[in-house]
């Protein structure tokens, strides 16, 4: 019993996929929140009257 315990104490396999889900996971919600801004920024680019590109398009 000693030794297997010992052994599960010694194993860093787990730690390394732990590692890259976490990555994954900050880089995941950083990307979502990118798009959720870019998307606010679009809308309000086309839903201001007075910005250029919807003066652009209305000609």
């Amino acid at each position: 019993m000693r030794t297997l315990v010992q052994r599960f104490w010694e194993d860093k396999t787990g730690a390394t996929a732990i590692e890259y889900g976490l990555i994954v996971t900050v880089l995941s919600l950083t990307i979502i929140g990118g798009i959720g801004q870019a998307a606010d920024a679009m809308a309000w680019l086309f839903s201001d009257n007075s910005s250029r590109l919807v003066n652009a398009f209305a000609q």
